[in-house]
């Protein structure tokens, strides 16, 4: 009888006419999504048909339609006089149920199981709070680990500090504690954000930047978003949009967690750390010229900015105000759009095939769809919308990405009944649609509807603190002409200090059928970067390979443009250089590897071996290793400090490295990366990261990343120590071997 109830109200009496959308490459006609030859319909609210094919023996099958298999009558019951957005939002719904596991924990795909921290967080962010929060509540709990912090899923180079994106488990935690206002859960989450931070502070926070240093976020397939020169420990010292944004945002929400919990000296420093870092992403990564953020800092002692548009740093910005408001309709109105849908970066690489890479993920595409409705950008929307609700309905299912070239999931990697993909699903019609946004004081209402969109909906059983909340929206725009609460005028917001449990709240919004701004979309075609150029240096010269169809070459020296040329050589003298190729439409190839031609010092281990020893070696050897010059120290948790004297003659800044060798692990998984802190005649001046190099792999030997450190003329004693914060994600194996140290001036 419940499921009875449930189709009859999913239904109304007519369908929108026309096209609702069109671009390019699809169209939505009434209930349908058109992508020719293949086409997909909502036959019903709980029945969807598709007959596209995808690449022909792509290993992953492609479902020809959807049927409602779950009881989904208990949730939130859209009624739409569109069948397939009601179809669409029941699958989401339907989907999220799969996903449940029998222990209450949110399974991340169909191909992917467990609880990742990443993905169960941006999940419970765009719609899992209230949908699912019990289930919310296990899974991130069981993202702490036996220290009482935040595990960094395993990831490049043995996960944290090369990923350093966990802080988003705080966003996520805060968001369900919006939704349920329960006091315990803030007091659980407290310590556990405020502890996990303060190891991140003395680990991942640049002091010469003060950005965030590490992965971007959830773009994690270290080839698949970086040149192929940099190595793990290249991405640990890079600096990424996203991932400081998650922490920007993080560090807001651990003040106002402080602030609630009576810790006022604690929120005064954690929202002073909040704006002194959303003012370095401003500084840093703004480019005024495009109207829109870089994508991450990246490179070896001078780093430049990779000038790509990443759409969920730009989707971050806007949402949670680090942008303000007239840089966030310029973003809105400047990250390229392909006719799929906004990339998760553009432009693409051209050597790398689908996945992060030339892909559109839907999730990443609701996110955006958010921060245009934030941005009061109408077309903005309704391309979002249209990016996530096409590949939703051709393929009967919510996927985990999409090539931009053509629509299809023949990608690296792919799944069905993707966590994150349902919930940013759901999350247009809650979010959006009916505009609901949690606040810790109660539930406020601000809808955006598209002028093609324009309707009657109701969103009826929507649970909030014992209460349930029955919504109706008229009209279209981002202004309210009128909201009456049980029929009463109100302000469109229910304070959560009045709810009642058993409660019913009707709230009736007729919106003013216009928008506060007209804003733009920037339609660009897919397009492909120009290959990375080789570098070497010979006889004077950096040389590097000719690359096809280029317009010209950029040469920079110290991380600044010095040259524009068509030759393949450039005459160097001191310092770092690097080539960054431009094809004749101005789009710009990754920078090639820094060639440093400064006079280096190499300083070899004291008290040196040949052979492992350490209980923590996975895969010990009882022969000498090979590729050291002259023998290596062993570092693990009982390592005493490894003192090094250093004799500087000229007084100056120095960049400090070390070569060294790591098999504990795989270069793209697991979480035994090692981590010391540097310090210089008893100062710490920074940390050292030796990520994973392959599993077993202990006679191949690479570089540390660089700290940089002002030497007055004398002699030194530069110190390698395991600090607490030093602790990586594995908890027992934090190990690997050091060759020699190699300092660089400046």
């Amino acid at each position: 009888m419940k499921l009875l109830a449930f189709l009859c109200l999913s239904v109304a009496t007519s369908a929108v006419a026309g096209n609702i959308y069109e671009n390019s490459v699809y169209r939505w006609t009434d209930d349908s999504i058109v992508q020719a030859p293949f086409k997909a319909y909502a036959v019903s609210p709980t029945r969807i048909v598709s007959d596209y094919s995808a690449r022909p023996h792509y290993f992953m099958p492609v479902e020809k339609e959807w049927n409602l298999r779950n009881d989904i009558s208990s949730y939130p019951r859209l009624t739409t006089d569109n069948k397939l957005h009601a179809a669409l939002y029941n699958m989401a719904l339907d989907e999220m149920v799969n996903a449940v596991e029998p222990d209450t924990t949110l399974r991340t795909g169909k191909e992917w199981a467990g609880v990742w921290t990443r993905d169960v967080s941006y999940s419970i962010i765009g719609s899992m709070a209230y949908m699912q929060p019990l289930a919310s509540k296990v899974s991130l709990m069981k993202k702490v680990n036996a220290n009482g912090k935040i595990i960094q899923d395993t990831g490049s180079g043995g996960a944290w500090p090369v990923s350093s994106d966990r802080m988003i488990w705080a966003v996520a935690a805060y968001e369900l504690y919006k939704v349920t206002g329960e006091k315990e859960w803030l007091e659980y989450i407290y310590p556990v954000i405020r502890d996990s931070f303060e190891d991140d502070f003395a680990t991942v926070y640049d002091p010469e930047t003060g950005l965030v240093k590490g992965e971007t976020s959830f773009i994690d397939w270290r080839e698949q978003s970086h040149p192929k020169w940099m190595q793990t420990a290249d991405i640990y010292n890079s600096e990424a949009m996203n991932t400081s944004m998650v922490h920007a945002v993080a560090l807001d929400m651990l003040a106002e967690m402080a602030s609630q919990l009576g810790k006022e000296a604690d929120a005064k420093r954690y929202a002073g750390k909040a704006e002194e870092l959303k003012k370095a992403i401003n500084e840093r990564f703004w480019m005024d010229d495009k109207g829109y953020y870089g994508m991450y800092l990246y490179g070896r002692d001078f780093p430049i900015l990779n000038p790509r548009a990443e759409t969920l740093g730009e989707s971050l910005a806007v949402i949670y105000g680090v942008a303000d408001d007239e840089r966030a309709r310029r973003i809105t109105e400047s990250n390229p759009i392909t006719p799929y849908g906004s990339a998760i970066f553009y432009p693409q690489i051209s050597d790398m095939p689908s996945y992060h890479n030339n892909s559109l993920w839907p999730w990443v595409a609701s996110y955006w769809a958010i921060a245009n409705k934030k941005a009061g950008n109408e077309q903005g929307v309704l391309d979002a919308i249209g990016s996530v609700f096409r590949p939703a309905a051709l393929f009967c299912t919510n996927k985990e990405n999409l090539n931009l070239d053509n629509g299809d999931i023949a990608t690296e990697l792919n799944s069905s009944n993707m966590l994150w993909c349902l919930a940013g699903n759901i999350a247009i019609t809650t979010r959006i649609l009916f505009g609901i946004e949690f606040e810790t004081d109660g539930l406020r209402f601000a809808p955006f509807v598209p002028e093609a969109l324009a309707a009657k909906r109701s969103l009826d059983n929507f649970k909030y603190r014992g209460a349930t909340v029955n919504i109706t929206v008229s009209g279209y725009g981002d202004i309210i002409a009128r909201c009456t609460v049980n029929g009463r005028e109100s302000e469109p917001f229910i304070s959560a200090a009045k709810i009642r449990e058993g409660e019913v709240y009707n709230v009736e919004i007729t919106m003013a059928d216009k928008f506060n701004h007209n804003l733009t979309v920037n339609h660009q075609p897919n397009m492909k970067a120009p290959l990375t150029p080789i570098t070497w240096v010979e006889d004077g010269y950096l040389r590097w390979n000719p690359i096809e169809y280029i317009g010209h070459y950029k040469v920079l020296h110290n991380g600044k443009p010095v040259a524009t040329t068509r030759q393949t050589r450039y005459p160097v003298e001191s310092g770092e250089y690097q080539v960054i190729g431009v094809s004749t439409d101005g789009i710009e190839s990754f920078a090639s590897e820094p060639r440093n031609v400064s006079e280096k010092t190499l300083l070899q281990m004291p008290d040196e071996t040949t052979v492992m020893k350490s209980t923590e070696v996975a895969y010990p050897s009882a022969e000498p290793l090979e590729g050291y010059n002259g023998g290596f120290i062993e570092l693990d948790h009982a390592t005493p400090a490894v003192n090094i004297p250093l004799e500087i003659k000229k007084g100056g800044e120095y960049a400090i490295s070390f070569r060294y060798a790591n098999g504990n692990g795989p270069v793209n998984t697991e979480n035994k990366c090692a981590v010391r802190t540097l310090f210089v005649d008893g100062k710490k001046v920074g940390t050292i990261v030796m990520p994973q190099r392959g599993v077993g792999n202990w006679n191949d030997w690479g570089n540390t990343n660089s700290v940089h450190v002002a030497l007055p003329a004398g002699e030194h004693v530069v110190t390698l120590q395991f600090l607490p914060s030093d602790e990586n994600m594995n908890l027992h194996t934090n190990h690997a071997l050091i060759d020699c140290m190699t300092v660089i001036p400046l």
